[in-house]
């Protein structure tokens, strides 16, 4: 008798055994977190659960002591096929302190395709979409340090989404940021996701995101408590003006490379 074939998508993300330090602190005690093509997963927990270091870990960021990454099928260490993977970090500014327009910061998003050759009429036609998709057409020509920071923060998905990713990675995409940037977050999110994009988003609440959300992993102390149905709100996590900060965020090397 024929055995059924194996219907789930290969996995985009597949992280396993992780372990990592910082500071000589523990921070992940081998976490497994696997997100297939076409799924968007949450990343969930408390306070130095380990969420955001996982993220990094993923793309490079932090360096495992023990386990194994690998994007696309692809051992980390070999991968560099880094335009397939938009990420979006934690609480940044979309310059960095450098004096640049909202057009200029989405379109450094497209270096990983662009390379070192000039942008054409493909590459112009990206950037123009991705600041559209975010509803920052009319400030394009704006200095980035004339917005807000909901807008800061929808300057980092348009820059990510220039490269028209297959996989996005984002950080705390909802922290600090008004309801109604939300909302213009979620369908952007929305979107890609209609069109096949992969997502992996560490969040501290679910807010307008839940509905697209397909499996939620929780964190406790560096390790996967839960992977399966995002669980309910609880406590401090449930509350609308939560807010989420990581000690140990600050002291994590940046991937400039990646970013740019």
């Amino acid at each position: 008798m024929p055995q059924p074939e194996n219907t789930t998508p290969d996995p985009v993300i597949r992280l396993r055994g992780a372990t990592a330090a910082l500071g000589g602190r523990p921070v992940l005690r081998g976490v497994d977190v696997t997100v297939h093509r076409g799924e968007v997963v949450a990343l969930l927990g408390a306070n130095g659960s380990g969420k955001s270091t996982a993220v990094r870990s993923v793309i490079g960021q932090v360096p495992l002591t023990g386990g194994s990454v690998e994007l696309f099928g692809t051992e980390l260490r070999r991968f560099r096929q880094w335009a397939r993977v938009g990420y979006v970090p934690q609480r940044t500014t979309a310059a960095g302190g450098v004096p640049a327009t909202v057009r200029e910061v989405v379109a450094s998003g497209r270096l990983s395709r662009t390379k070192l050759r000039l942008p054409r009429k493909a590459d112009r036609e990206a950037v123009g979409r991705a600041i559209e998709l975010v509803g920052l057409t009319d400030r394009a020509k704006d200095s980035v340090s004339a917005l807000s920071g909901g807008q800061h923060q929808r300057v980092l998905i348009a820059r990510a989404l220039a490269a028209e990713p297959e996989l996005l990675i984002m950080d705390e995409p909802m922290a600090g940021v008004d309801l109604a940037s939300q909302e213009i977050l979620a369908r952007t999110l929305r979107e890609q996701v209609a069109v096949g994009a992969s997502v992996l988003l560490v969040l501290h609440e679910l807010g307008p995101l839940e509905p697209l959300i397909d499996r939620a992993i929780v964190l406790r102390d560096g390790c996967v408590t839960h992977d399966g149905p995002p669980p309910e709100a609880l406590g401090q996590h449930a509350l609308p003006g939560h807010d989420h900060v990581h000690p140990h965020a600050a002291s994590e090397p940046v991937r400039t490379g990646l970013l740019s």
